[in-house]
Parts: C-alpha cells; structure tokens; sequence
C-alpha cells in the first residue's frame, strides 16, 4: 500500500469530513479510495470501448439500471416490460419497489456487451415518464463472454430454457 498526502482548506476539508460521516466511512482514506474508483471506473469505459473496437473484441460489463417512473401510466408500463422483453439476453433481473401510491422504483440489472447494455440503459431511461433514472455500469474482464457454457444451466441448478 502507498501513502500520500493532500491538502485541503478548511471548507473542503470540512465539507468532506461531513460526507464521510453521512456515508458511514470509518475514515479519510477509504471515502478517497472510493473516490478514485469511482472516477477511474468512469475514465476507463471510453479508453477500453475504444480499445475494444479497435482490436474487434466485445467489452463485457454488468449494469444496474434504477428509475423512477408513475407505474399507474399502463403504457409505460407496458413499455418498460416490452423493453426488458426485447433484450431479454442481456436483462439478469428486475424488481420493482413501490414508493408510495403512484411512483414506483424499477431496478434493472444487464449482462453483456457494453455497446449494447449502454443502449439498452439508454433506452430504459430515455422513455417518456421516466424521471431520477441512473445507470452503473462495470466493466468486466474481456472473457466474461467465455463462461457462457449453454446446456449446463441444469448442473448449477439454474432453470432449463424455454422452447
């Protein structure tokens, strides 16, 4: 482990302490820690897309999707289901929480190629109603994709496909 030293003035400084306790770190240099994952999770999606589709090779990620949206508009409802239906490969699961008597909370979590995973996020969020949406998206290793094995899912106890 390294160490290194930073300045703050005292409102930053202060400003930071206040989030470290809010957020329930224990100290300083895990909530910096965090920090820096989270931007350099951030800065490496676009070099390694890029790199990716430079070398012909798909980038795997995994995403959660989370909006908020009035689930008593049926169509989009039936919009959200219908999108989640059409990428029915790349959606892993969805839970949708009730938030009170109109808003409800869809959590969406996707598995795949990040080119279509971002799409599909995009598509999710994008669609009218929708409001307080995010998605993060993961990186993972480029042979995410080898451990796809079809057939097996009976050995992990998953269930068999549909026909």
């Amino acid at each position: 482990m390294q160490r290194f030293t930073i300045s703050l003035d005292d409102a930053l400084a202060a400003q930071f302490d206040e989030l470290i306790a809010t957020m329930g770190y224990e100290n300083r240099s895990e909530a910096v820690r965090d920090l820096i994952r989270a931007r350099l999770s951030s800065a490496v999606l676009p070099a390694a897309t890029n790199a990716a589709a430079r070398s012909g090779t798909a980038l795997w990620c995994v995403a959660t999707v989370n909006f908020v949206y009035d689930h008593h508009d049926r169509t989009l409802a039936a919009r959200v289901l219908a999108l989640q239906h059409d990428h029915h490969d790349l959606v892993v699961s969805s839970l949708h929480t009730q938030l009170g008597h109109e808003d409800g909370l869809e959590a969406v979590v996707l598995r795949g190629p990040l080119d279509e995973v971002h799409a599909c996020a995009q598509k999710l969020l994008a669609l009218r109603g929708v409001r307080h949406g995010h998605a993060h998206v993961v990186p993972l290793a480029h042979d995410a994709a080898a451990h796809h094995h079809p057939g097996a899912h009976a050995a992990h106890g998953h269930h068999k496909p549909l026909n």
